[in-house]
């Protein structure tokens, strides 16, 4: 496994590299720059910007030192925020990002999972009619309008929980719910199609020949085999909940990854964008990674070979 582990580092090298080079040149061939304003700076004040964040260099000098500074560990200075580097920026917004990232998550887990393998185990019957038309309801409404009924059924009119902010604990609750709706819709429909695979195998049928019930079938023999397409969701799902949400993070007022990358692609800040890219594909990159190992835990016929 210890080498597995290295082959899959190894890889991702060439893969972070490429999307770092993608997304500087994107970002530079995108049109506008940091310094349009509504009331353009005179001539000599845009150029001495410029030249103090040595944008008027050729841009093959300006992408190997900025390769030479991540090499070094530094991200740069923000152009909207120049008193604060790109490090500090995210230092301050990881943090905000997972924790409603992780409780999403946990909520998507807590309610997709259970309710994706009783409709399989009660495959026809209303329970599962119903379980899947819900999860068809969560994949269909978007974030942007889950959220603002939340905010209008238990802020407004029930009063039971802020309408926004950050900083206390009852101000994760709503973002979480929102953040975690279509995920857990996406797990639910993930885990019943795993369980309904898995109750057809000759095993589950010799299982059922020996009287075993059909809870201890589900539980103990189906339930490993059912996980396996929810564990293969879980890697991207994970990077992306624990990112933040833009759409979530403005609706709510939460300090996190997303309002800044938001802000920074509107502002042109390169490095604030391209800082949030890389977190966002490291992140990506150790989760899929995680999911690869969570293969061998799950089933034991997985060698990493």
């Amino acid at each position: 496994m210890f080498s597995y582990l290295l082959r899959r580092l190894a890889i991702s090298i060439p893969v972070l590299f490429a999307i770092i080079t993608v997304s500087f040149f994107l970002m530079r061939f995108a049109p506008g720059g940091p310094f349009d304003r509504e009331k353009a700076f005179p001539p000599a004040v845009e150029k001495n910007l410029r030249a103090k964040y040595h944008l008027d260099e050729p841009l093959a000098k300006q992408y190997l030192r900025y390769l030479g500074g991540l090499v070094r560990g530094d991200f740069g200075v923000s152009l909207k925020y120049p008193d604060v580097s790109i490090a500090e920026i995210i230092m301050q917004s990881l943090p905000v990002s997972m924790l409603l990232g992780l409780a999403a998550l946990a909520v998507a887990l807590a309610v997709g999972l259970p309710a994706g393998v009783i409709g399989a185990a009660r495959k026809g019957t209303w329970l599962d009619h119903v379980t899947m038309a819900v999860t068809m309801v969560g994949i269909s409404i978007p974030t942007l309008v889950i959220g603002p009924l939340l905010i209008l059924l238990l802020s407004f009119r029930l009063k039971l929980l802020p309408s926004g902010g950050w900083g206390a604990a009852s101000q994760l609750i709503l973002p979480a719910l929102t953040l975690s709706a279509p995920f857990a819709a996406y797990i639910a429909r993930l885990a019943r199609s795993g369980m309904l695979e898995a109750l057809s195998r000759d095993y589950i049928r010799t299982a059922r020949a020996k009287g075993l019930s059909e809870t201890r079938i589900v539980m103990h023999h189906a339930i490993r085999e059912a996980l396996m397409p929810v564990i293969s969701f879980l890697g991207p799902a994970a990077a992306a909940v624990m990112t933040g949400s833009v759409v979530v993070e403005k609706i709510f007022d939460v300090p996190g990854m997303g309002k800044h990358f938001v802000n920074g692609a509107l502002n042109r800040d390169y490095p604030l964008v391209l800082g949030c890219v890389i977190v966002y594909s490291v992140l990506i990159v150790i989760f899929n990674l995680a999911v690869d190992l969570g293969y061998g835990i799950l089933d034991v016929r997985v060698k990493y070979d």
